[in-house]
C-alpha cells in the first residue's frame, strides 16, 4: 500500500510539472531568443513574480547597455528614455515574430546621434546597414542589427585618394556629392597659394595618375620645398634653389633689390636662415661697413646668459645649434649622458622643455636643476607613507626611471603579504581613494584594515558573521570569489540523497530586505515545508 501511494505521488508530480510548463510559457520565443526556451531559463529575463525588466534585457545586450550609459544612439534619445524594453520588443509570439520593427520611412535618424544630410537622406536603410560595414566583430555576427557602424566616411565609402589624404572626408567634401569640395581651403595645406599660384588650374600641380588599377589625382608626395621642384631653374643653380631671395610669387620678372647678389663671394657665405634675411638686418650702416662675424654672439645675444660657460668663457652657439635656426639643436642624448645627469629610462624620451622650461622663469634653465626626483616631480605621497618604507623621500625605493607605474616594492615587508588576486592589482586600487564630490583622490598607506570587509563589500549582509567578525577565507581563497573552501557537510544541514544533486540557487534564492537584494544562505529552521510547498 505504501509503495502504491509513492508511485501515484510521482506520477502526479510529473503530470503537474508538464501541465505547469504549458501554463507558464505564453508562447514560443522569437528566433534570437530561442536558446532561452524552458522553465529553467525564465529568470534570465523575468524577475520572480514580476515583469521583464530593462536590467535583465541589458545584462545580455551588453553593447547596447554601454551605448545607453554613454548617452549614444537611438536608445539613449529622449524618445526612448524612460521606456521599458518590452514596450517595443515583445516576445513569446512565435519563432518568426519580428522583435525589431519600425516604420523606416518615418524614422527620425537624428535621434541616433547621426543626422542624415544631403545624399545620405535619400538612401535606403540597407544601403548603409550592411554586415560588411560593421566594424565590431561581435556585432557583425548578429543576423539582423542596426548597430556597429562607424561614423567615419571610409567605413562605407571607398578611399578614392588611396591614403593620400586624411580619412576625414568632410574636411573638403559636403554631403551632396564627392565631386565638389566646398570646405577645402588650400591655405590649410602645407603650401598656401599666393600670387600667381592662385590662378593656376589644380591639375597643373596635381596631375592625374594610375594607382592600383584606378585613375586618381595626385595630392601627396608632391615636392614643394623649393621653386625648382616645379619651375625650371634658368640659372642652373648658380644662385641656389631659394628663388624667393630675388623673386616674388607675383612674377619671376619682379626682382627684389640686391637679392641677386652672390654672398658666397664674401668671406661669410649665407647659409641656413641667414639666406632669408633682409640685407639691412645685418648691414644697418651700409654694405661697405665691416661687420664682426667670427662668433655667433657678435650678432646674436647669448640667450642662455653664460649658463654654458666653461672656465668663465661662453662657448659659441654652433656647439649645439646650426644656421638652420635656434629652435633646432644637435645636443643629443649621448651628449646629455656626459653631463652629471645621464638620461635613463623615461627621461630619455622626455622633451627638453619638460625639465628646462620653468613656469616661474622667463628663460629656459640649464643650471642648478637638482638631481633628486622631488626636485622636478611633485611628491604625491607627502605625509602618507612612513619613513620606514619611504626613507629620505627617495622615489627609487619603489619606482624606476622607466615609468611611475613600474613599482618594485616588496609588500611582504609589511603586515599584509599579497597573495593570489591581490598580487595583480596596481597600488592605486587599494591605496588611492576617489572623492566623488571633488573628482580627486586621497591616499592611505598606513592603518589600512587587513580584514576582507575593510576593502570588499559584504555581499552576504552579515549572514556569516561569527562573534561580530566576517572571515571570508573560511569559504574563499585569494585567487577568486569562488567558494572553493566551503563544505556543506560542516553546516547544520548536510546534503544527502536528492539534495546533493541540487544547484545552490535552487535552495538559496535572492531575497530583498530594506531595498537590498542578496542571496539568502542562513535559515533558522530546516523543515521540509520551508522550501517545499
Amino acid at each position: 500500500m505504501k509503495k502504491t501511494l509513492i508511485g501515484h505521488s510521482i506520477i502526479l508530480l510529473i503530470f503537474l510539472g508538464i501541465s505547469a510548463k504549458g501554463q507558464i510559457s505564453p508562447g514560443k520565443l522569437a528566433e534570437p531568443h530561442k536558446h532561452l526556451e524552458g522553465v529553467s531559463n525564465c529568470t534570465k529575463c523575468h524577475d520572480l513574480g514580476d515583469k521583464v525588466t530593462n536590467e535583465k534585457c541589458l545584462k545580455c545586450h551588453d553593447h547596447l547597455n554601454k551605448r545607453i550609459k554613454a548617452g549614444l544612439g537611438f536608445h539613449a534619445s529622449s524618445k526612448v528614455e524612460g521606456k521599458q524594453c518590452k514596450e517595443c520588443h515583445g516576445d513569446h509570439h512565435g519563432r518568426e515574430f519580428e522583435m525589431i520593427r519600425f516604420d523606416k520611412e518615418e524614422f527620425d535618424h537624428s535621434l541616433t546621434g547621426y543626422e542624415l544630410r544631403g545624399a545620405h537622406s535619400r538612401q535606403d536603410c540597407e544601403t548603409c546597414h550592411k554586415k560588411e560595414f560593421i566594424t565590431n566583430r561581435e556585432i557583425q555576427k548578429k543576423k539582423d542589427t542596426y548597430l556597429g557602424l562607424s561614423r567615419e566616411c571610409l567605413s562605407c565609402h571607398d578611399d578614392y585618394h588611396q591614403g593620400q589624404l586624411a580619412s576625414s572626408c568632410t574636411d573638403c567634401h559636403g554631403f551632396e556629392t564627392f565631386e565638389k569640395t566646398p570646405s577645402f581651403d588650400h591655405s590649410r595645406a602645407d603650401f598656401a597659394l599666393k600670387g600667381k599660384h592662385k590662378e593656376a588650374d589644380c591639375q597643373e600641380c596635381h596631375p592625374m595618375q594610375m594607382a592600383n588599377g584606378s585613375e586618381i589625382q595626385k595630392f601627396s608626395g608632391i615636392a614643394h620645398t623649393t621653386c625648382a621642384d616645379c619651375h625650371e631653374d634658368v640659372h642652373d643653380n648658380k644662385f641656389g634653389k631659394n628663388c624667393s631671395r630675388c623673386h616674388t610669387e607675383e612674377s619671376f620678372h619682379r626682382v627684389k633689390k640686391m637679392q641677386d647678389f652672390d654672398h658666397s663671394q664674401t668671406d661669410f657665405a649665407l647659409e641656413g636662415q641667414h639666406r632669408d634675411l633682409e640685407c639691412n638686418s645685418c648691414h644697418e650702416n651700409g654694405y661697405s661697413e665691416p661687420i664682426e662675424h667670427k662668433e655667433c654672439t657678435d650678432c646674436h645675444d647669448d640667450y642662455h646668459e653664460n649658463q654654458f660657460a666653461d672656465n668663465g668663457e661662453s662657448s659659441d652657439c654652433d656647439k649645439c645649434h646650426s644656421v638652420e635656426g635656434f629652435e633646432q639643436h644637435d645636443f643629443t642624448i649621448g651628449r646629455h649622458n656626459q653631463t652629471n645627469f645621464p638620461l635613463e629610462g623615461a627621461h630619455a624620451a622626455t622633451p627638453c622643455f619638460s625639465c628646462h622650461e620653468k613656469a616661474d622663469k622667463e628663460k629656459w634653465q640649464y643650471e642648478n636643476l637638482g638631481k633628486e626626483c622631488n626636485d622636478c616631480h611633485e611628491d604625491i605621497h607627502k605625509k602618507t607613507i612612513s619613513d620606514e618604507y619611504y626613507p629620505d623621500k627617495d622615489c627609487e625605493k619603489c619606482h624606476t626611471v622607466n615609468r611611475w607605474s613600474e613599482v618594485s616594492f616588496d609588500h611582504s615587508k609589511t603586515d599584509f603579504r599579497l597573495e593570489g588576486a591581490h598580487d595583480n592589482p596596481s597600488c592605486r586600487e587599494c591605496h588611492f581613494i576617489e572623492n566623488n564630490q571633488t573628482g580627486g583622490y586621497s591616499q592611505q598607506f598606513a592603518e589600512l584594515s587587513s580584514k576582507c570587509i575593510g576593502c570588499h563589500d559584504d555581499v552576504h549582509y552579515g549572514q556569516f558573521e561569527q562573534n561580530g567578525q566576517n572571515e571570508c577565507q573560511r569559504c574563499h581563497g585569494f585567487e577568486n570569489w569562488e567558494a572553493s573552501k566551503f563544505d556543506h557537510s560542516q553546516t547544520d544541514f548536510k546534503l544527502e540523497d536528492a539534495h546533493a544533486d541540487l544547484s545552490c540557487n535552487e535552495c538559496h534564492r535572492e531575497v530583498e530586505k530594506e531595498d537590498v537584494s542578496y542571496i539568502k544562505y542562513k535559515y533558522k529552521e530546516f523543515k521540509c515545508e520551508t522550501c517545499h510547498q
